[in-house]
């Protein structure tokens, strides 16, 4: 894995802040806000989508131990049909940082949009969460808390598998919808087309 920076600057408290759940076809987009240490490191921390999933479990615990602050946040289905998927996400990342129990006074956002967080400077990072420390904690705990969010969804929706999929478009979540039809967790402004040439392959 490459080193991330533990920082952009080292003059300002930072916040590294990241979504998880834009993608997909169901369920809340979650954000995480992170100010880390200046000393940080973990050999395995780097952007949520290259670690496996036992040792993104791992990370959550040991983030959430030794970070100063941290916090999650999340915005529903009917406010990401109401307000687009890329204003929610936003939004999420807003509601984490209103969270911090430490005031940051630099934001670090992962992708390259963002609106402006009151009198907050921020920069954007495209694979942010590759490059420094503090946005690959964001991307794990947004991650984490988000696939225990469906994990718990996937009890009562069974039939979509939200369990494996986590809510992504794959194969077996495309079927299912085919199947059973769509939910009231289903982004309905998305407009699914769940078929497929490839439909119960």
């Amino acid at each position: 894995m490459s080193p991330l920076f533990a920082s952009y600057q080292d003059q300002l408290i930072e916040a590294g802040c990241d979504e998880a759940g834009r993608g997909c076809y169901a369920g809340p987009v979650f954000a995480a806000a992170v100010i880390l240490p200046p000393e940080f490191y973990h050999p395995l921390l780097n952007d949520s989508k290259q670690v496996k999933e036992q040792q993104r479990i791992e990370l959550k615990s040991i983030i959430e131990e030794k970070a100063l602050a941290y916090a999650v946040a999340q915005v529903d289905v009917a406010e990401i049909d109401r307000i687009n998927i890329l204003k929610a996400s936003i939004k999420a990342m807003h509601l984490a940082i209103d969270r911090l129990k430490t005031k940051p006074q630099l934001l670090l956002i992962d992708g390259n949009r963002f609106l402006k967080y009151k009198n907050i400077p921020h920069q954007c990072f495209v694979k942010g969460d590759g490059r420094f420390a503090s946005i690959a904690a964001a991307s794990i705990l947004a991650k984490t808390y988000r696939d225990a969010y469906m994990q718990e969804l996937h009890y009562a929706y069974p039939q979509y598998k939200w369990d494996k999929n986590k809510g992504y478009g794959t194969l077996d979540h495309r079927n299912a919808i085919t199947i059973h039809g769509l939910c009231d967790h289903h982004r309905k402004s998305f407009n699914i087309n769940p078929q497929s040439e490839a439909l119960f392959k």
